[in-house]
């Protein structure tokens, strides 16, 4: 990943930058790793994401299709 300073304005670059990581799902995948998860543990969370994910996703069909 990369971004450009600009202007010498490294707070900007550096809005970008946690921008990006923040859309690549870095900083949440480093609170994950923080602490050993065991695999049934990792599964189960893994499958009520997708069950979230799953949800959300038909809401939104649900209110666009209402409208």
């Amino acid at each position: 990943m990369e971004v450009s300073v600009r202007d010498n304005n490294v707070d900007q670059a550096l809005k970008v930058l946690k921008k990006k990581m923040q859309r690549e799902g870095i900083f949440r995948e480093m609170k994950l790793r923080n602490y050993y998860e065991k695999p049934s543990q990792r599964r189960a969370r893994e499958k009520a994401e997708a069950v979230r994910r799953a949800r959300k996703l038909a809401r939104k069909r649900a209110q666009r299709d209402g409208l």
